[in-house]
C-alpha cells in the first residue's frame, strides 16, 4: 500500500476541511470570494484604507502600498454590510515571518477612545515560531504581569487563542509554517465558542460565564468596560503592521 507524503497529508487535511465547510453551501454567505471587496471598509471609515487590496484572488494588506499615501485613519477593516450574532465563520490565511494579525467579531463602531482590540474578542493569528525572535516582548509581558519567560510569546498570545483570555490547546494545534495556508473556523453561540485550526478544535469556552468574567476582570481587559459585552456586531480583520493574506472568507448564521 502506498504511503502518502507529509505534503499530501496536509493537502488532504485542508481538502477535508474545505469539504466540511462547504456542506449545505446555500447557507453560507461569502464575505470575500476572491473577486471583490464589496462590503469591506475601514473600521469607523467609509472606504478601505490604503494597503488593503486584492492580489492573486486574495485579500491582502500590502505594507508598502499602505505607507505610500497620506492617511491618518485606522487600518483595521470590517465587513460593514451586515452585523452577525450567532455564526460559524470560516477563512483561510497565511502570514510572513514575524507576522501578526487577528479576526474580530461582535465589533461595534463609534465608541469614543476605543478601538477593536478593547471591544471585540480576537482569534489570534501570529507567527508562533518566529515572532518573539524578531520583536522584543519583554517590557510588554512584564507590564501584564508575565514574569516567567517574559521574552517569549505567551500561550494567550499565540495563534488560535482567544487573545488575552483563553489559550488554544498546544497538543491539538497543527500550525503550518509561515508562507503556507492555514484554515480557521470560529463557531459562536451563547452556549459555547469554538476555535478551530486546520481541521482541529483547539479551544472551547462559554462566553459571559463566571469563568469568562473572572478572566476578563483580572487580566488584560480588566479596565476595558466594553470588551466582549456586545452580542452582535461586525466581523473584522486586524492590521498589525505586517503583510497578511486571506481567502475564502464565509459565514453561516446559526
Amino acid at each position: 500500500m502506498n504511503q502518502k507524503s507529509d505534503s499530501e497529508k496536509v493537502d488532504a487535511s485542508i481538502d477535508e476541511v474545505k469539504s466540511t465547510a462547504t456542506t449545505d453551501s446555500e447557507d453560507w454567505i461569502y464575505l470575500f470570494d476572491g473577486t471583490s471587496t464589496e462590503g469591506w471598509r475601514a473600521y469607523n471609515g467609509d472606504a478601505l484604507p490604503p494597503g488593503w487590496t486584492i492580489k492573486d484572488s486574495t485579500l491582502t494588506f500590502d505594507t508598502e502600498l499602505g505607507m505610500e499615501q497620506d492617511y491618518t485613519g485606522g487600518t483595521d477593516i470590517i465587513y460593514g454590510a451586515e452585523e452577525f450574532d450567532n455564526f460559524e465563520l470560516y477563512l483561510e490565511w497565511k502570514l510572513p515571518k514575524g507576522g501578526n494579525s487577528g479576526v474580530f467579531y461582535h465589533l461595534k463602531e463609534n465608541i469614543p477612545n476605543e478601538g477593536p482590540a478593547t471591544i471585540s474578542p480576537e482569534y489570534q493569528l501570529i507567527d508562533d515560531e518566529n515572532y518573539a525572535s524578531i520583536h522584543d516582548l519583554t517590557s510588554y509581558n512584564l507590564n501584564l504581569g508575565n514574569t516567567e519567560n517574559p521574552e517569549a510569546l505567551q500561550p494567550l498570545q499565540q495563534t488560535a487563542s482567544d487573545y488575552a483570555m483563553h489559550a488554544a490547546d498546544p497538543s491539538k494545534k497543527v500550525l503550518h509554517p509561515v508562507g503556507e495556508w492555514n484554515t480557521t473556523k470560529i463557531v459562536f453561540t451563547p452556549e459555547k465558542v469554538e476555535h478551530w485550526l486546520n481541521g482541529q478544535k483547539v479551544l472551547s469556552f462559554v462566553p459571559w460565564s463566571e469563568d469568562w468574567y473572572e478572566k476578563k476582570n483580572t487580566g488584560k481587559w480588566k479596565d476595558a468596560e466594553n470588551y466582549g459585552r456586545f452580542k452582535t456586531g461586525y466581523i473584522g480583520l486586524q492590521d498589525h503592521s505586517s503583510p497578511i493574506w486571506f481567502k475564502n472568507i464565509k459565514i453561516k448564521k446559526l
